[in-house]
């Protein structure tokens, strides 16, 4: 089972792909779990209970790393969701 820590975590994870969804950056979960190779029925699983030990970090890193999403605002939920790198991605 997450910690409450974990599933605060997972649930800005959720945030962050409805925003990058709503700019048009992700089309969809099926084209984000191809593009990755994440189990897409484990991803609709875990946004239905987060309290359930199958998330991967790595889903991390590629939001931060791909997407310009905030490292500390992912783990820690302070400062803002993008950072400056995402204006490059618009």
């Amino acid at each position: 089972m997450q910690t409450p820590e974990s599933q605060e975590v997972i649930k800005r994870f959720f945030e962050a792909f409805k925003l990058l969804k709503e700019a048009k950056i992700i089309h969809g979960k099926q084209t984000f779990t191809t593009k990755y190779g994440i189990n897409r029925w484990n991803l609709n699983s875990l946004q239905k209970d987060m309290s359930r030990d199958i998330f991967q970090t790595a889903l991390l890193i590629y939001y931060v790393n791909d997407y310009g999403i905030s490292a500390e605002w992912l783990l820690t939920g302070k400062g803002g969701v993008f950072t400056n790198k995402v204006c490059l991605l618009w």
